[in-house]
């Protein structure tokens, strides 16, 4: 069996369920990448082997469990969260005590030997305040040291905390989008500085092959829930670990158990099951992960083409630290959905998610790229963003029934009418970034 690193935190100390986000772009676009096909037909970052990014993984002090790929996208299920792979970018995420921050220099070093890619168009790394703080090995135990190890290599960036500083908040880093005129690349204006080379063989972004309004938008949701209740936790927990069964590895229970709670729990059902590929691990004694990668398109989905997109689970279930976390990059209607076999509206999705881990407290963030800087094109970043928040509320703040849970109890945190949950909002924040506008918000359960 694949050894869960978790084990031993969860044996000593809290762990640390909200993750560190670091997520790298060294061109605009995966059309943008022009560089060598491995045998497989694979570009950019794609082709570089699993072992490759094993090594950098050391360095971050967590493993790969399994991997699935798709026509766009590498996912790799990691003993602390996920890592993906796209042709032009890669996102880590990690939770507990991981040194997520220590393998960015790695991972820019990959790119430049093993894909042709020397340099960063643009960086993003985020995550919710942490529980423990005190328990983060540096550069993780504060904001500032973790804005300074990026400062280091960025010269561009910005830091910015977003909701209360004594409550639950939200913090992110992000750099400002590199220009890259011509064929050789100007080092003043590429960043980092540091990893940029001039090579008459790689053809970079550049102002005149690309414009802003051709680049797909960039949409990502994130649902951060805490202090879960004990009917949505139960099932993570597993006081006897399974035996394999005849024909079952024991390397393979945890990813056939993990299979079927996501189906017992309705995690299968989160996205349409013909369009979705999920890969889900159950952890002994306890916890959860799954990626998926989907298959989106269509009239649901507005302004995009038929694409692949991912959502990404991690569960925590520990009463006192109780987590778990939903990420997806799949662009999301604000508009109802037509039927039960398209994709999810932003409603909708919100809703299954909320129902099946039944958090006390929880935030929301959507962040979304602007596709061009015109009056017109930042008013209606203004109207998706407003959308967005009117979803969220509509979402949460309604009175509704409460999902069954795996132990056949609908009460959720001993709410006395098992027919009445809801939530209020506590937090209503807009931002504008320059090329990114992001909606966030908090709740609390009444």
């Amino acid at each position: 069996m694949a050894i869960d690193v978790r084990n031993s935190l969860y044996a000593s100390t809290p762990f640390e369920g909200p993750e560190k986000l670091l997520e790298v772009w060294f061109a605009p676009s995966a059309a943008s990448v022009h560089s060598t096909h491995s045998p497989d037909g694979r570009v950019g970052l794609r082709k570089i082997p699993r072992r490759v990014w094993e090594d950098m993984l050391d360095i971050v002090k967590c493993k790969v469990l399994s991997v699935i790929e798709g026509d766009q996208t590498d996912a790799y299920l990691l003993s602390e969260s996920s890592l993906f792979v796209f042709a032009h970018r890669i996102i880590l995420k990690t939770c507990g005590t991981t040194l997520n921050l220590l393998g960015l220099p790695r991972i820019l070093d990959i790119a430049r030997n093993h894909a042709s890619l020397p340099s960063v168009y643009q960086c993003f790394y985020s995550r919710k305040s942490f529980m423990f703080p005190e328990c983060q090995p540096d550069p993780h135990r504060e904001w500032k040291d973790e804005v300074a190890f990026l400062d280091a290599i960025f010269p561009n960036g910005a830091a910015y905390t977003v909701g209360k500083v004594n409550a639950d908040h939200w913090l992110l880093y992000i750099t400002t989008p590199a220009i890259i005129k011509g064929t050789t690349p100007d080092s003043s204006e590429v960043v980092p500085s540091t990893h940029v080379e001039s090579n008459d063989a790689i053809q970079p972004f550049t102002a005149s092959n690309h414009s802003e309004t051709s680049l797909p938008r960039d949409y990502t949701i994130e649902i951060l829930m805490s202090d879960l209740s004990r009917e949505a936790r139960e099932p993570f927990f597993f006081s006897v670990p399974p035996s394999p069964a005849d024909g079952v590895s024991s390397d393979t229970l945890p990813s056939i158990t993990g299979q079927t709670l996501s189906a017992a729990l309705g995690i299968s059902d989160i996205f349409p099951q013909h369009i979705t590929t999920l890969d889900a691990y159950a952890f002994s004694p306890c916890g959860y992960s799954s990626n998926a990668l989907i298959k989106w398109g269509g009239d649901a989905v507005s302004e995009v083409d038929v694409g692949e997109g991912y959502y990404t689970i991690h569960v925590t279930p520990e009463e006192g630290w109780s987590y778990a976390s939903f990420e997806c990059n799949v662009p999301l209607s604000a508009s109802p959905a037509s039927s039960a076999k398209d994709i999810p509206d932003l409603r909708i999705l919100i809703k299954r998610v909320v129902d099946i881990f039944q958090p006390r407290r929880l935030s929301l963030t959507l962040f979304i790229s602007n596709k061009a800087n015109s009056n017109a094109e930042e008013d209606e970043a203004d109207s998706v963003v407003e959308a967005a928040q009117r979803e969220f509320k509509y979402a949460l703040t309604a009175f509704r029934p409460v999902s069954s849970s795996s132990s056949g109890s609908d009460a959720s945190h001993e709410v006395a009418d098992d027919y009445a949950r809801s939530y209020r909002r506590t937090d209503k924040i807009n931002y504008e970034f320059g090329g990114y506008n992001l909606a966030f918000a908090s709740f609390e359960l009444r």
